[in-house]
């Protein structure tokens, strides 16, 4: 067996184990407490029911045989996370037929990732983003790397690039900060890369679901504490409030 035919035996093995990840039950299902009294106050009877939004952990081989990730860096015109790293994906549409369409159909409309060179293999479990979104990866793997052909929305992305997954286990190029939130104490995860005269911070929720996607891939725990919390969800709309933000510094 010659290394391409290896390299395509790993990946077809990948798939069928991903397949088999089941993720935890998510934590963070709309609420069925019951509405205040009629009376109660302006606003008090609004139950708080969260959006949903999926992003693709898109993987591929290189050729050297690194497991890669593909990642974004979001229009610096953007009114939310401008200029940040993301994973491709977005909010949920009507007309989206699973988490999975969602995060294809963004994916199409943010870099013109084509949904047929993707193969969707699992989902991961759900994170909730600093407005209270509920996130849900989805991972896919495309196999053929040289098929995809990127075409930026300029209106959404201003980069695209991918680095190694493998990297959101190790204790390098890594920093944290200790937050609370919601009576939650939580690490906030950052990494850099550097790629040529380029320097890329991956942090915050991207940074979290990368952490955990590597974990499911490889197998193994990260080589730092990963300090994850799982937050109550408010019960009405008065209640709800972002995360507190300690956004990254550029070296």
């Amino acid at each position: 067996m010659d290394g391409e035919e290896a390299s395509c035996a790993e990946m077809e093995a990948l798939v069928r184990r991903l397949r088999l990840h089941r993720p935890a039950p998510s934590p963070y299902e709309p609420s069925d407490a019951v509405a205040p009294a009629p009376g109660a106050g302006a606003g008090a009877g609004e139950l708080f029911r969260p959006r949903r939004a999926a992003v693709l952990v898109c993987l591929f081989r290189s050729a050297a045989g690194e497991l890669r990730v593909i990642l974004t860096k979001r229009s610096s015109s953007l009114s939310t996370h401008s200029g940040e790293v993301a994973l491709p994906g977005g909010k949920a549409e009507e007309g989206d037929a699973d988490d999975a369409a969602t995060a294809l159909r963004e994916s199409k409309e943010e870099i013109g990732l084509d949904p047929a060179l993707v193969t969707i293999v699992t989902y991961l479990e759900h994170f909730l983003s600093k407005h209270l979104l509920v996130v849900v990866p989805v991972v896919g793997i495309l196999s053929d790397i040289q098929a995809f052909k990127p075409v930026l929305n300029i209106a959404e992305v201003d980069e695209i690039f991918d680095v190694p997954l493998e990297m959101f286990l190790k204790d390098e190029n890594r920093t944290s900060d200790e937050l609370e939130w919601m009576g939650q104490p939580f690490t906030l995860h950052h990494f850099t890369y550097d790629k040529g005269n380029e320097n890329y911070i991956i942090w915050g929720l991207t940074a979290g679901i990368l952490i955990h996607a590597a974990s499911v891939v490889y197998q193994r725990q990260p080589d730092f504490p990963e300090k994850r919390a799982q937050f109550n969800l408010p019960k009405n709309s008065k209640e709800c409030y972002s995360m507190p933000s300690s956004g990254p510094v550029k070296r």
